[in-house]
């Protein structure tokens, strides 16, 4: 029997670098892996990641795991028809309620052929400490209310990137955690570094699913989905007779983006931008406004052309996104010299009222 992996966590908290971390390790045991990965939109930076490592890759695009059911299903479908036997799959970071509108009716309609495993959110410690802050001085956003909701719902919280975390600091923060979430098993880990062990044997963990579910307010998530302002936007770069540095185009246009987003007091939930180049590819990401960027992926040192793909995920007006993403392509351009031709596609947005195709509650069974 197959097994389906459902990552949840808000957006930022490194799920792509898990399931990616995780896939390495499932193929090295010659584990057939899967990785699928899920957004409100489309052209997304983690599947050309995750392409660049694992063999079978699938996407759901154009709206979230609960409100494409169909469409995650005939993915998985076809991806155990294929003899996969592990399926990763990332939910988008401003999703919840994922055990009722994904993991039943997986379980509900394909448990002959897949086993379910323990829902995990993952989580990074800043952006846990940012919302714990909130609601301790009892000024929980929306934002922070869906935060919480993915914690609470969740049978593993794992606690990525603890390697960012004072040694003599960490046991405080996962005491936190499994304080405020005591029915979830809470595992440290550091996706970067290759370091899941336990994560991975979190997941082969049973599940009894006889827990209640927490209470969820539907308004206020839709009004923490709708407070982001979503951009997927490409833009294709010309390049000087000399070349150009694609990983400083990255790192250009992120750094300029947090700056604006820093002075607009504007929250990042994640900003991703992928560089193809003929020599490979650059990955960065940014998850504070005035914040550095993060180079992951480091790419070739030169490159004659290049095409840059950004996944914005900001609480700002549309608007504001569109600008301060032209903003950022200028900068870049005006730093390494090339010319950027902006793709056409449809502009930022908000996420609609999220409309789960079906939901079971463990009091409906």
């Amino acid at each position: 029997m197959a097994t389906f992996a459902p990552f949840g966590g808000f957006l930022g908290a490194g799920k792509t670098t898990t399931l990616l971390a995780a896939a390495r390790r499932f193929s090295a045991e010659g584990r057939r892996v899967a990785v699928v990965t899920n957004d409100q939109g489309r052209d997304l930076v983690d599947t050309r990641l995750a392409r660049a490592e694992v063999a079978r890759v699938s996407e759901v695009t154009d709206g979230c795991f609960c409100c494409r059911f169909e469409d995650l299903a005939a993915v998985v479908t076809s991806l155990l028809d294929d003899d996969v036997d592990v399926v990763l799959a990332e939910a988008v970071g401003s999703c919840t309620d994922l055990r009722a509108t994904v993991v039943r009716p997986l379980r509900r309609d394909h448990g002959d052929r897949l086993r379910v495993a323990p829902l995990t959110a993952v989580v990074d410690p800043d952006r846990y400490r940012l919302f714990a802050r909130a609601w301790d001085v009892g000024a929980e956003s929306d934002l922070a209310y869906l935060y919480a909701h993915q914690l609470a719902e969740a049978d593993v919280i794992a606690v990525n990137k603890i390697d960012t975390v004072p040694e003599d600091r960490l046991p405080a923060l996962l005491a936190d955690v499994g304080r405020r979430y005591p029915a979830a098993r809470v595992v440290p880990y550091t996706a970067a570094r290759g370091e899941v062990t336990e994560l991975l044997a979190a997941l082969a963990d049973p599940v009894a699913d006889t827990a209640e579910d927490p209470e969820l307010d539907y308004d206020r998530y839709a009004a923490a989905e709708a407070a982001l302002a979503w951009l997927n936007h490409a833009v294709t770069l010309t390049a000087p007779r000399s070349g150009f540095h694609p990983a400083r185009w990255a790192t250009t246009a992120l750094a300029t983006l947090s700056s604006a987003c820093a002075s607009a007091g504007a929250l990042v939930g994640h900003a991703k931008l992928s560089l193809d180049t003929p020599g490979g590819l650059v990955k960065a990401s940014l998850t504070e406004a005035g914040g550095e960027p993060r180079l992951d992926v480091t790419g070739p040192a030169r490159a004659s052309s290049g095409r840059a793909a950004f996944n914005l995920r900001i609480a700002w007006t549309p608007e504001d996104l569109d600008r301060a993403t032209a903003d950022a392509v200028r900068a870049a351009d005006l730093t390494c010299g090339t010319q950027a031709a902006h793709e056409p596609g449809t502009p930022a947005f908000r996420p609609a009222y999220p409309r789960p195709t079906h939901r079971i509650t463990a009091s409906h069974g």
